[in-house]
């Protein structure tokens, strides 16, 4: 995972909670980094693993829910530091369509040791977008905190269901506008 993932996860947890609570949950945590994270380098995912696990300890908030306001959090970070991506975009549809044809093409073009998930599409109802997640890593909760992100970002009114299949391999997620 990239370094910029952990630094973000760092920031949340300070903004969020403590600067306090973000030495806690690395000081408890057996990190191979030692929990000193640069945004270009890259770490194993159990890292982040770990460092929620220690959240959700210390915070009793369940790590499902932990995973997708990071994920809600993260979406504002990336538009920050790339916010081309969103500005060529009307709607949140458009937007998440181009994710892993466009926006992962980019991201590979700056990170070409990326170990980036997968999405298939699917569009055959109108007002209705089908996003197949498909990862070796358990970070669906994850996916599902960047769509949330996206979908709030575009202040549209889109409901998401979720689908977990293929054991924890791949999740479907089926968006729909609501009028």
């Amino acid at each position: 995972m990239k370094g910029m993932v952990f630094t973000s996860f760092l920031e949340m947890v300070e903004n969020k909670f403590s600067l306090d609570l973000v030495d806690q949950i690395i000081e408890a945590s057996h990190l191979p980094s030692g929990g000193s994270y640069t945004s270009v380098g890259t770490y194993h995912h159990n890292e982040m693993i770990e460092l929620v696990v220690q959240l959700g300890e210390r915070t009793g908030i369940p790590l499902p829910d932990l995973i997708r306001t990071f994920g809600e959090y993260l979406f504002t970070q990336l538009i920050g530091m790339y916010p081309q991506f969103v500005q060529e975009h009307a709607t949140a549809f458009s937007f998440l369509q181009k994710v892993d044809n466009y926006i992962h093409v980019e991201v590979r073009k700056l990170y070409p040791d990326a170990e980036l998930p997968a999405f298939e599409y699917e569009t055959s109802e109108p007002g209705t977008l089908v996003m197949i997640y498909r990862s070796s890593r358990p970070f669906a909760d994850l996916a599902e905190g960047l769509i949330l992100g996206c979908v709030q970002h575009y202040g549209e009114h889109i409901e998401i269901k979720r689908e977990d299949l293929a054991e924890g391999t791949a999740t479907r997620f089926v968006l729909k506008e609501r009028k």
